[in-house]
């Protein structure tokens, strides 16, 4: 018997592994990635963003009134400062600071971001925004994640309704999108 137990973190593993694989979202495999739209003037795009909806995800469990803030660096990254309230929109907020930088040949579109020292391995791609930068759609190769984000912490229904369309029209399920409580 003790063999057999001995055996178990690695059958849990696999079962993780194999449930990760199986997650529903929106496009996934390489013919149905959706492309960023338009290039991205970084300068334009820095400053305060608040996240309206996302795919729910295991580092944001149960976070409301998410933020996010880029910023120049001087050595011509992004600096990325990303912050929410566990459980509610009174919490205790929490930060969490990275860096990310431009993949060349994307028109400023598509990021590496890196919250773990020089690591950069998340995907950041800004899929559409707003002529004005007043929102933008954000995921990443797996179509796993997802986040809509607005210059207003609560835009107006009209605009909503728009993202919500426009997150679709990319190839992600409107049933998993979940809105940011703010």
């Amino acid at each position: 018997m003790k063999p057999q137990r001995a055996f178990l973190p690695l059958i849990l593993l696999a079962a993780a592994v194999t449930a990760c694989a199986a997650i529903p979202g929106g496009p996934v495999g390489n013919h149905n990635v959706p492309q960023p739209s338009k290039p991205v003037d970084l300068t334009a795009y820095s400053g305060l963003w608040y996240e309206v909806a996302r795919y729910e995800n295991a580092f944001e469990k149960d976070c409301e009134g998410v933020r996010a803030e880029y910023s120049a660096l001087p050595d011509g990254q992004i600096r990325v400062v990303n912050t929410c309230r566990k459980g509610s929109i009174t919490a205790e907020k929490t930060t969490s600071e990275g860096k990310a930088k431009v993949v060349a040949g994307s028109g400023n579109a598509k990021l590496k971001v890196s919250f773990a020292g020089p690591f950069y391995i998340g995907n950041y791609w800004v899929l559409d925004r707003a002529d004005d930068y007043s929102w933008s759609i954000v995921g990443e190769p797996s179509g796993r994640y997802l986040w809509i984000l607005s210059r207003t912490a609560n835009p107006s229904p009209e605009v909503w309704v728009k993202l919500e369309t426009r997150a679709a029209e990319l190839g992600y399920d409107r049933s998993l999108i979940r809105p940011t409580r703010h």
